[in-house]
């Protein structure tokens, strides 16, 4: 596994990241979830990123069990605040920041968070209030360093203009070969400011492990089978142009010794912006394929034959 540093702070990330989105949940996949945990960590996957939204704190209860008993240094440990918690707990209000993190802080059984993001904008609280809680949480020593997701473009520059708040040292925005977004001025803007990102979703939701063909039902134990997990999914990445043009990457993963999902893995690593890919997991065997990525090598001809043959949103 190959690290890389977060930003203007003093945290090294793993470049495969592992995140916990819609992997967490009951039964005999609250145990595989668990099993996904441990095997990360036992591969160098030291970055770890969840949200208090998760299944409504779910996800942070089952990662803190996961890590209990685990050498708090062994890992770096990411959540997010925003989204509705309750009928009036939501946004980044003064009081929602600290009742949030306490929150998150309890279920997740640590003292502090190595990263904690703003999971998106809140344009009904003032920037400058955002920015002073956070500010005093990391004062406070419950965070060290603090993110945002998917801010628009002017509001991370007016953030970055407001003096004496604690700087932001991440970005998490969704980035991958089918989502290209963030480098139509995101990625420039934040390598200027000290900025990493974090990217969500590099393998498009699971489209760019292959696994989908065209004209064939999905199997049966994915997310696009699935009715909750499936309702997340772009439906423009179904297409039997979209599936095919994955399929012929196959071809040019092959040539750099290398699987779809690890190709499309380097192939947003390859962004020196970039620092940790998160990717989520079922089984610690998708884990073992995708921590597979880091330190890959690939001919960027092969890249650009890439991202010829895939529509791009």
């Amino acid at each position: 596994m190959q690290y890389r540093k977060l930003g203007a702070s003093d945290l090294e990330v793993s470049e495969i990241g592992f995140g916990s989105w819609l992997t967490f949940g009951e039964g005999a996949r609250r145990q595989a979830a668990m099993a996904c945990v441990h095997r990360a960590l036992e591969l160098g996957i030291n970055f770890l990123d969840t949200a208090n939204v998760y299944g409504r704190g779910v996800a942070e209860s089952l990662l803190g069990e996961a890590l209990a008993g685990i050498p708090r240094e062994r890992y770096v440990l990411a959540t997010k605040v925003f989204f509705p918690m309750g009928a009036r707990d939501q946004g980044l209000s003064r009081a929602q920041i600290v009742k949030q993190l306490e929150d998150s802080l309890r279920r997740l059984r640590v003292e502090y968070v190595d990263l904690y993001q703003c999971h998106r904008y809140d344009f009904q609280t003032p920037l400058e209030e955002t920015l002073e809680a956070l500010t005093a949480a990391v004062r406070a020593g419950k965070v060290r360093y603090v993110g945002f997701s998917e801010w628009p473009l002017e509001r991370i520059r007016a953030a970055l203009e407001v003096p004496n708040m604690a700087r932001f040292v991440s970005s998490q925005p969704q980035y991958s070969l089918l989502h290209r977004d963030p480098e139509r001025g995101l990625l420039a803007l934040c390598a200027e400011a000290g900025i990493s990102q974090v990217v969500w979703s590099p393998l498009a939701q699971g489209v760019l492990t292959g696994k989908y063909a065209p004209g064939a039902a999905p199997p049966a134990d994915s997310r696009a089978a699935d009715r909750s997990m499936g309702a997340f999914l772009d439906p423009a990445w179904f297409t039997p142009k979209t599936l095919g043009a994955v399929q012929e990457v196959k071809g040019l993963a092959a040539q750099a010794g290398l699987t779809v999902s690890q190709f499309a893995l380097a192939w947003v690593l390859r962004q020196p912006n970039v620092a940790s890919a998160i990717v989520g997991a079922t089984r610690p065997e998708q884990v073992d394929e995708n921590a597979a990525a880091s330190g890959a090598r690939v001919d960027p001809a092969l890249f650009a034959a890439a991202e010829k043959l895939l529509p791009s949103d």
